[in-house]
This record gives structure tokens, C-alpha cells and sequence, in this order.
């Protein structure tokens, strides 16, 4: 009976969650563990779920031998060293998207407090007064709102203040011209293009160092006067300082703040001021949130441990739902190619350059190049190598990795080659995908062309293109027991040197390889197994 793999849960989670994963695990829950006990258990583990009680650090994953995937639901992971877990080729996943709906319909409830003006109305109350004329708000209807980012969350809140009556404007250069036009919303083609027009404005950025302290004194001047402005994304991107300010003189009517510059916060210039709305990080913080955190967390460590890609991983090449949506078609084939270079090649590789020609020059191709690169690079060296650290060691070993995109593709019309060289290796393969199933074909290996459909066991035999050669191949794999299942042959001139492809129905051991090559003389011979 095969073990199962192992999963250590060190906090609370979902009941549905853990069902989930003990169908194709065993589930270890341990609430509390130390770091020191966590170190001296992890080795036992290939997976591990956390929330914030505990630290996994340097130190825990140099001991964690099994480890494939650490998973902590919501969006942040600084309680992982990222670094570490990175070079030991730990696939580290969390649950951005479950809070989307809990986000989208938080932002619309600082929207509606503020300009209703009923956190002010609520303390002038309790507090014996009855001023109806005090706090008159702004209808929303007819208004426009400004979305500063357009993911999922900013995709959300659109949707649902347009149920409201108002009018949605979205800034965000990284979001195709379909999501616009599907979701109604007007793209602005600049940020200052939100500024002139809108009468509320949410952020929905994450924080980088492009976005740290983007919205300061210099930009809140270029806002119409009397906006209300609302940030349930991340703590930084308002200068709050330059906000309080702008809140003091008039310039924004008000705001709802859920994050700031260093959470927990305690102490800020924002709570002195009535007219903003300050809120402990509570976007996400509903039961239904949590709860989908959790399975979404274990439906992405289940990926992991059964050798999928991961949707939401933090220490993957950074691609959109869009970009991985265009290029999942290439990442079979593209696998095939790299089995295929690794297994062909022979010394050690010094440059790989991975072209892209035709349709697909047009997409971004970063995940593709680490899927390829993944299966070359597992032969050449004893570590765990995933595509959360082949880039890394690719470098460590000094492999040169070049991209090449080229739009015009002669004869296909998408086509990838992949070309390594080094001492002892000149080599390249190329392959497309055809059909509305996007079957791999290998198109060419070194130069001779070869139109074969990629089969768990193959062969490629390079001989003397002279009458009665095909058969001797045959009747020597039929002596050893070996169906050839389909023949391709390539040619560079008649009568030279060709290239023979042979699709198998089963393996080819060593000895078999031996007695092929006594029986037909054939020398140059590979044996692949994808």
C-alpha cells in the first residue's frame, strides 16, 4: 500500500477543509506547536498549513528534508521566511481571492458611512444631541467612482456600485480592454484621468515600491474638491500625514481608512480628525472570508503535492489569471521539450535560448521558460528543483538564459525552439501544439525536421539513409518484444544522414538497449521516457 503524504496543520481551520484534504492525505493537527517542536517535526511533513501563531523560519526549513508546500490563508506571509522557502524550492500559496466579496462589500459600506456622514451622526447622538441638519449627506446616485486598481476586488466593487447608481471609472494599465468593456466600466487611461473626474475614489493596489506613498499632498491637489476617498487595500500607499491634512482644509470631505502605514496601529494623525473613518484591517474579516480561505488554501496545497501548479503562490513568476489562461496551452508541449533536450543531450549546457515565434511571441512567456527550464535543470543537479527555484539555480550554476520573440513563424502558427549549448552539448528541439485540443508535436530535433506526436516511450536513431535500414530497426525491436506504435523519419539529403523517430508501447531497459544495438547494429540510438 502506497503512504500517504503528510500534512501538518498548526491552527484553527475549516472542518470542510480538513475533510477535503485527509480523502488524499493524512492530517496532522497540532495547535500551538513551538518553533523548536515545529523544527524538530517538520522533516516527517510535505505539507504545511499556518496561520499567525507560528514563525516558520530559516532554521525550521533547513530541517524540513519532505517539505513541498507551505500554505497560510489570506494574503500575507510574513510570518514565512520567503527567502529560504524559496531556495529549497517550497512552493509557498495563500487565498488573495477569498476575501474579494468580504473587500469589495466592506469598501461599499465605508462609501455609504461617509457619505451619509453616519459615524458622525451615530457619536453626535449617543452623546444627547438631535442635529438633523448637521449631518445632511450626498445622494450616490448619479455620482462617479474612481477604482484605482482593477483586479478582482476592484472588478467587485464596480459591479456592485453600479447597482448603487453610480458611475464606475477604472485605472489600471495592467487590465485588458475586454475586462472594461465586459464589466461596463470606463477605463481611464491615466490616474490624473480619475482625479478630474471622479467624487469618490477606492485604491485597490497592492503595496510595491511603485505604489508606496503614491497618493500624497501633489496628487490629492490634483482631486476634485470635496471627494471622499476610501483605501481597504494596503497601509502605505496614502501618505497619512498629507491626508489629515487635506481632511483639515477641506479638500476631502472624508475618508475610510482599514490599513495604515504600521499595523497594529495604535497611534496616528488620522484619529484625530472626525471626518475619517479608521478601522482595524477588517476587509476580510467575516466568517464567510475565513471559511474560504481555508479551502481555498487546502485546494492549493492538494495542487501542489499532486505536481500541479499552484493558482495563488507568492514565490512563483508573477502571472495574471489572463496571462496563465493564454499560455496553459504551451505548458505540456513545453514540458515535452525540456524531457525531451535533457534526455538528448549529452555534456554539460552553458546557454539555453528558448524562442517564441508566431501568435505566442505575444503573450507573456515567463512561465513557459521556468517550465522548461525545470525539466533541463533536474539533470543536471541532486536538488529539489521546481519552478519556484530553477531560475536561481540556473543562475547559481551560471547558465545563460535568453529569451528570443519573434511575431513571423514560417510554417506554424505558434512555434517554440529551445537551443543549449555548452561543452560536449550543441543541441536544439522545437515543437507546436495543433487541433482545438492543443495536441504537443516535436517538429524538428537538430535540424532534422520530425513531425511526431510526443508517447511516453520513444526512441531517435541517427543512421545512414540507405535502402533496408528501416527494417533492421524493426525486426531488432520485435526480436526484444518492443511494438513500434509509429515511424517518423528526417531528412536533411538523400542518401546522408537521417534522424528516426519511433513511437513505443513500452519501455526499453538497458539490456534490451544492448541487444537492440548487437542485433542491429545501430549505434547512435536514445531512449526516452517522458
Amino acid at each position: 500500500m502506497v503512504q500517504k503524504q503528510k500534512i501538518l496543520i498548526t491552527d484553527d481551520f475549516s472542518e470542510e477543509a480538513v475533510r477535503l484534504l485527509e480523502k488524499y492525505f493524512e492530517v496532522v493537527i497540532s495547535k500551538g506547536i513551538s518553533e523548536a517542536a515545529l523544527g524538530n517535526e517538520i522533516c516527517e511533513y510535505c505539507g504545511l498549513i499556518i496561520k499567525n501563531s507560528v514563525k516558520v523560519s530559516k532554521e525550521v526549513i533547513d530541517k524540513a528534508e519532505n517539505l513541498k508546500v507551505i500554505g497560510k490563508p489570506g494574503s500575507s506571509f510574513d510570518n514565512i521566511d520567503l527567502k529560504s522557502a524559496t531556495r529549497k524550492g517550497i512552493v509557498v500559496v495563500n487565498a488573495p481571492m477569498s476575501k474579494v466579496v468580504s473587500a469589495a462589500e466592506y469598501t461599499i459600506a465605508l462609501i455609504l458611512a461617509l457619505a451619509k456622514k453616519i459615524h458622525l451622526a451615530n457619536a453626535d447622538t449617543r452623546s444627547g444631541g438631535w442635529n438633523r441638519n448637521k449631518f445632511k449627506g450626498i445622494e450616490l446616485e448619479g455620482k462617479t467612482l474612481g477604482i484605482i486598481g482593477f483586479g478582482k476586488i476592484g472588478n467587485m466593487v464596480a459591479k456592485k456600485a453600479i447597482c448603487l447608481g453610480l458611475n464606475a471609472i477604472a485605472f489600471d494599465p495592467y487590465v485588458s480592454e475586454d475586462k472594461y468593456w465586459q464589466s461596463g466600466v470606463k477605463k481611464a487611461n491615466t490616474i490624473e484621468d480619475i482625479y478630474k473626474d471622479a467624487d469618490i475614489i477606492s485604491i485597490h493596489l497592492p503595496k510595491t515600491r511603485e505604489t508606496t506613498g503614491l497618493i500624497n499632498k501633489t496628487e490629492i491637489n490634483k482631486m476634485k474638491k470635496d471627494v471622499i476617498l476610501v483605501n481597504v487595500s494596503r497601509g502605505g500607499i496614502i501618505v497619512e500625514k498629507d491626508l489629515y491634512e487635506a481632511v483639515e482644509n477641506g479638500k476631502i470631505s472624508g475618508a475610510g481608512i482599514d490599513v495604515f502605514e504600521n499595523e497594529p496601529c495604535r497611534e496616528s494623525v488620522l484619529f484625530k480628525s472626525d471626518n475619517i473613518i479608521c478601522t482595524p484591517h477588517l476587509g476580510s474579516s467575516t466568517t464567510e472570508a475565513q471559511e474560504k480561505a481555508d479551502i481555498i488554501i487546502a485546494s492549493q496545497v492538494k495542487k501542489v503535492l499532486d505536481d500541479e501548479i499552484a493558482d495563488y503562490s507568492v514565490n512563483l513568476p508573477l502571472f495574471s489569471e489572463d496571462i496563465f489562461n493564454s499560455v496553459s496551452p504551451f505548458i505540456e508541449l513545453c514540458e515535452y521539450l525540456g524531457l525531451l533536450f535533457s534526455q538528448l543531450s549529452e555534456g554539460s549546457i552553458e546557454d539555453i535560448d528558448i524562442s517564441f515565434n508566431g501568435m505566442i511571441a505575444g503573450l507573456k512567456t515567463n512561465l513557459l521558460v521556468s517550465v522548461i527550464l525545470t525539466k533541463i535543470m533536474q539533470k543536471y543537479t541532486a536538488e529539489r528543483v521546481n519552478l519556484v527555484n530553477v531560475n536561481l539555480i540556473a543562475e547559481e550554476k551560471g547558465i545563460k538564459i535568453k529569451e528570443i520573440k519573434n511575431s513571423q513563424s514560417k510554417d506554424y502558427v505558434n512555434l517554440i525552439n529551445l537551443k543549449g549549448k555548452g561543452i560536449g552539448t550543441d543541441l536544439s528541439v522545437s515543437g507546436t501544439i495543433t487541433g482545438i485540443k492543443n495536441m504537443p508535436r516535436f517538429i524538428s530535433i537538430d535540424k532534422f525536421e520530425i513531425d511526431m506526436v510526443p508517447s511516453k516511450y520513444m526512441a531517435f536513431i541517427r543512421y545512414e539513409d540507405v535502402p533496408g535500414q528501416i527494417g533492421r530497426i524493426g525486426t531488432a525491436f520485435g526480436k526484444q518484444g518492443v511494438n513500434i506504435a509509429a515511424m517518423h523519419v528526417g531528412r536533411k539529403v538523400v542518401s546522408g544522414e537521417a534522424l528516426m523517430g519511433l513511437n513505443l508501447d513500452c519501455e526499453v531497459d538497458s539490456k534490451m538497449l544492448e541487444e537492440f544495438k548487437k542485433m542491429s547494429g545501430f549505434e547512435k540510438i536514445k531512449i526516452i521516457k517522458l
